[in-house]
């Protein structure tokens, strides 16, 4: 079985801002763009057109209607998710061939698809269902944090992120180092109090998350209104010519 180091120099990761998240798949996208032309085996799509497609995502949203529990506005919320590269990973320490492994430089959780017999137990021990077999590869497949991106001296600095953070729209997603207490990402979830998902499983994983807030509780965003008074209270000219023709109609 696979050891996980006792630390790591780094701890690479994202935070989600569940309450900015549109939920429009550009992260999906962009995840399988990237890592279907470099790092490791593409991901493999069958019959992506047909009536039976399967494939191989690293990142996929879900989407729930949320309800509070003492009433209120319902609202939907996006739930990005991925491979969180826990602490105490229990893919790693259940792969019978090293193949999942943690890195001790910055604690990115990666599978050595050479080594990858495809048996399926850390997928089986992820209780986050981060992990996917690839069909066609007969390997498991892993957000990766865009390794092969993120220290490219090749790419400009501001494409030195995983692609899923470069293309969001929204700014809902976020990379950096946990381990620096004066990170963006240790800052954000400081300030925001982000969570862990499922804590229960003692995982530690690296991502958080920032929780949405209520709709009951947002500030009146409707800030144009005073603006949009009438100018004239009765029409002039050819709007007032338009007014009586559609009255005669």
């Amino acid at each position: 079985m696979t050891q996980l180091p006792a630390t790591t120099d780094k701890k690479l990761g994202l935070v989600i801002d569940l309450d900015t998240c549109v939920g429009c798949h550009a992260c999906v996208t962009a995840c399988k763009g990237w890592n279907t032309e470099n790092y490791g085996a593409p991901l493999s799509d069958t019959d992506a057109y047909g009536g039976d497609p399967v494939g191989t995502f690293l990142n996929r949203i879900h989407s729930y209607e949320v309800e509070p529990k003492g009433g209120g506005c319902s609202q939907t919320v996006h739930f990005p998710k991925s491979c969180l590269h826990c602490e105490d990973a229990p893919c790693v320490t259940v792969c019978p061939t090293g193949a999942s492994y943690k890195r001790s430089e910055d604690g990115i959780v990666l599978v050595n698809e050479d080594a990858c017999i495809g048996c399926g137990l850390c997928a089986w021990a992820c209780p986050y269902g981060a992990r996917e077999m690839d069909a066609v590869a007969g390997v498991m497949k892993k957000c990766t944090l865009c390794v092969d991106r993120i220290y490219n001296e090749n790419l400009p600095e501001e494409d030195r992120v995983p692609a899923c953070v470069r293309t969001c729209p929204a700014g809902a997603r976020h990379f950096g180092d946990f381990a620096d207490p004066d990170s963006n990402v240790s800052k954000l979830v400081a300030e925001r109090g982000g969570i862990d998902l499922m804590p229960e499983q003692g995982t530690k994983p690296v991502n958080k998350y920032l929780p949405p807030r209520p709709k009951d509780q947002l500030p009146d965003m409707d800030v144009l209104t005073p603006l949009l008074e009438p100018v004239a209270e009765e029409p002039k000219g050819f709007l007032a010519w338009l007014d009586k023709r559609l009255e005669a109609l």
